[in-house]
Formats: C-alpha cells, sequence, structure tokens
C-alpha cells in the first residue's frame, strides 16, 4: 500500500490519535511515522516516554547528514508497538527542536526510503503523521511521494475554512510537481456537518468519518490498554478498505496510463 499520509488544517486535531489508530488496527505490517516538523508525540504519550535509548527520525536525520548510512540503520531505529512481532512500528518524531533543522533537508530521502518498505520482505506500509502544513519545514516531498493523502478535520464551520486552505495549498502543489491527481481525500473526525455537505463545501471527496470517542484518544494520547472493541479502533480499522480501494483504483490508472504510452512493438 506504499505511503498513506496524513496531514491536519490549522488548529484541527486528531491526526496523530488517528494514525496510531490506524497503525494499530489495519491488517497489514504497518510503519507509523511521524513526520511533523513540530515533533513527535506517540513516544512521550502513548509509550509514556520509556526506550531504552535515543531513537527515531532525528536520530536518522543526523547519522544521515553525518556518515550517509540511512538505509543501513533504519530498522535499528524503529520501536515494536506490538513487542516481539514486529507488525506494528514506530519511528518517532523529532524530540528536540534542533534535530528539525536535520531533518527538513532529509524529506526527499526519507520519502524515498518509505516508498520503497512495502516492496521489502516482509514489505510494510507506511502511515506518516505529517502534521500540520503551517509549521516551518513541511515534509512536502513525503506528500508527493504518498500513494494517499488524507486531510484530517473536525467537521465544524472554523475548522472547514481552515481546511479548505490546507486543500488548496495541497492541490497547487501537486498540480506544480505533477503529482497524479485522484490521490487526495478529506477525513473527518467527530460530528458536525454531514459528508456530503463537507464534501460540497470543499468540493473534495469524504473517505470516512471517524466518531468522537475520547476514551479511546486518551488512551492513544497519554497510554494504557486500547480496546479493539471501541468505536475509534473500529472506525479505524474500517477505515483500511476504503483506502485500500482508492489505491486499487488509482493503480490501475497508472497502469492503463503507462500502458499507453508504451508503443506497439514493431
Amino acid at each position: 500500500m506504499a505511503i498513506i499520509a496524513l496531514v491536519s488544517a490549522k488548529g484541527s486535531p486528531g491526526v496523530t490519535t488517528t494514525a496510531l489508530a490506524c497503525t494499530l488496527s489495519w491488517h497489514h505490517r504497518m510503519v507509523l511515522a511521524e513526520c511533523d516538523p513540530a515533533g513527535g508525540s506517540v513516544l512521550a504519550g502513548y509509550l509514556g516516554g520509556v526506550l531504552d535509548g535515543a531513537r527515531g527520525i532525528g536520530e536518522l536525520a543526523v547519522g544521515e547528514l553525518r556518515d550517509g548510512n540511512l538505509e543501513a540503520v533504519f530498522w535499528s531505529q524503529l520501536v515494536d508497538l506490538d513487542a516481539p512481532h514486529r507488525e506494528r512500528l514506530l519511528l518517532p518524531g523529532v524530540v528536540d527542536p534542533v534535530q528539525a533543522g536535520s531533518v527538513n533537508p532529509l524529506w526527499q530521502r526519507f520519502a524515498d526510503v518509505f516508498t520503497g518498505l512495502d516492496r521489502g520482505r516482509p514489505g510494510y506500509d507506511v502511515i506518516a503523521d505529517c502534521g500540520r502544513l503551517q509549521a516551518v519545514g513541511p515534509p512536502w516531498p513525503i506528500l508527493r511521494a504518498a500513494a494517499v493523502v488524507l486531510v484530517v478535520t473536525a467537521a465544524h464551520l472554523p475548522d472547514l475554512s481552515s481546511a479548505r486552505a490546507t486543500v488548496r495549498a495541497i492541490q497547487r502543489d501537486f498540480a506544480e510537481h505533477r503529482v497524479p491527481a485522484g490521490s487526495l481525500r478529506l477525513l473527518l473526525v467527530g460530528a458536525g456537518h454531514s459528508r456530503i455537505e463537507v464534501s460540497r463545501a470543499l468540493q473534495l471527496p469524504v473517505i470516512a468519518q471517524l466518531p468522537h470517542d475520547a476514551r479511546t484518544a486518551k488512551v492513544l494520547s497519554h497510554g494504557g490498554t486500547v480496546r479493539a472493541g471501541r468505536p475509534l479502533m473500529r472506525a479505524a480499522g474500517a477505515l483500511e478498505v476504503p483506502v485500500r480501494t482508492l489505491l486499487d483504483r488509482r493503480r490501475a490508472r497508472l497502469t492503463w496510463s503507462a500502458r499507453r504510452e508504451v508503443p506497439d512493438a514493431v
């Protein structure tokens, strides 16, 4: 499934919670990569800050700039969220503001590595938590490389105004860099306007709507036992179906386009 990027509109909550819920509930092997330049929160929150040594995207960036060995040490920087199975892995985000300066020039390198993970043995899909585009040094190469980009927003008017600006910014960037159309969708969190109203207002399809589930969100943010039967976890697990359907359609279009561009054999 390659890269699934989640990005939030200004002030919209729920991106990291949603990304973690999907990572813990989807069926394929997953890597959750915290690519928010403002910093990661899963290590300090859900994992309680307990880890045997420094790990994460910041450590990878420093090592890459110093030794150029990103691929060689990539797997050593991941945290097993479901040890010892190594089916749900975390690449922690930046924990020190100084690290952000090392990470920003390397977003394309990370995008290249993430793109290749689904071709490994075993293969992994990547959920990239890209945070807010208003942050300094947003991970644009991750978004451009993603097979699906989900703009996470609440379904209320103030949030939709911010979401509209975020959607337009992504669309402009994708058009400028010739990113194939069809990978961008809205993901609603909580109650509010209906999916049809939001889709019409932002002129973009809504892929799903996740319920407000404060108890589960608190566990995902601060640690505890995740219960698969809770509303948020069930909805996050169900999100895998439309995402994979979208991917299959996109791959079919790209394959068809590639075949049209190959000249007939003489």
